[in-house]
């Protein structure tokens, strides 16, 4: 069984940064697309970066690009999620997601079957 649990959220000031960790247990992560997703309130979830297993290769959404560094670390079953310059408007719970499927790289939720809870990240002053 996969387990997916996030940690690192919490209060940051506009411009701030903060780095989210996501563990993966169950053996799965070394095979595993992860990505990042949030929900702001009022709103739909999001894609927000992703991680392909294959070739490690990193993608985001525009919004991120430039600004969010995503990278893992398979020894430690972890992967991370460096959010720098960050905005009121990303106010949000972040979700951690995996798919152990051997597929390739998505950006869509249904892609992956593992969650974590959420964690809040709050932008504000």
């Amino acid at each position: 069984q996969v387990h997916v649990v996030e940690s690192g959220g919490g209060l940051v000031q506009p411009g701030g940064s903060l780095k989210l960790s996501c563990g993966i247990s169950g053996g799965a992560l070394s095979r595993s697309n992860v990505a990042w997703f949030r929900q702001a309130p009022g709103k739909e979830r999001e894609f927000v970066a992703g991680i392909s297993w294959a070739d490690r290769s990193t993608y985001y959404a525009k919004s991120v690009k430039g600004r969010f560094s995503m990278s893992r670390d398979d020894a430690k079953n972890m992967v991370y999620l460096q959010m720098d310059s960050l905005k009121p408007e990303e106010t949000a719970v972040y979700y951690c997601a995996a798919d152990p499927n051997d597929r390739p790289a998505a950006r869509e939720e249904a892609a992956y079957d593992y969650w974590g809870q959420g964690i809040q990240v709050t932008v504000s002053s």
